[in-house]
């Protein structure tokens, strides 16, 4: 494999505001940890595409693979530095299947049934993964495994765990977290924790 893709942050300071260095990589998720069976899994690819595709597990590793060089950034405060990440590059999907021009967002769908939205720019960005190791370690399944989305330029929330497919869409669609008071995007350095002035709230946990 080649030399990691380096999309480490340029600040002076590497840090976001509002967070603090950490050495170990705590294991936040909502509900339980799914079981997922890679001889059934897919990958769906639909929505604003010209050709959309569902890839098995052994389609998805006969594809070529990249590896990204990152620091993470969680929303409850920790950030994680130095992380590599190998896995199946974004852009090698995309080539596959063709956004159409009016495709503008992309709501993630995950295990069991998680969703979480990003903007077409920030899904597309260098470095990104649909990742199957960290630090040459398969995932474990706390971390995502055996697949996650790695988006490390955005807080971790965005980089759901137990991808299961990529819906293309014209207009912006909140996911689990954002329909329940995250902020649209999650950028790290604007601090862009909630979309609305009640986190009280969500420390409680999403809506019934």
């Amino acid at each position: 494999m080649s030399a990691p893709i380096d999309v480490r942050a340029t600040h002076r300071n590497r840090l976001p505001p509002g967070q603090v260095q950490t050495q170990k990589w705590p294991v936040l998720h909502y509900g339980m940890v799914p079981r997922i069976d890679r001889a059934a899994w897919r990958l769906s690819i639909n929505g604003a595409v010209e050709r959309p595709l569902s890839l098995s597990w052994n389609e998805l590793l006969a594809l070529p693979q990249a590896r990204t060089l990152c620091d993470i950034h969680c929303v409850t405060h920790w950030s994680r530095f130095d992380n590599i990440f190998d896995g199946v590059p974004i852009d090698t999907l995309m080539r596959l299947v063709a956004l159409k021009p009016e495709a503008r967002y992309v709501l993630v769908h995950a295990a069991p049934d998680y969703t979480t939205n990003l903007p077409l720019t920030d899904f597309l960005a260098a470095g990104n993964l649909l990742a199957l190791r960290h630090n040459g370690e398969e995932l474990t399944p706390e971390h995502g495994g055996p697949i996650r989305l790695l988006v490390p330029h955005l807080y971790l929330w965005k980089s759901a765990k137990w991808v299961t497919g990529f819906e293309f869409l014209t207009e912006d669609e909140p996911g689990f977290w954002e329909d329940n008071g995250y902020h649209m995007r999650g950028e790290p350095w604007r601090e862009e924790r909630y979309g609305r002035p009640d986190p009280v709230r969500m420390r409680r946990g999403p809506r019934a």
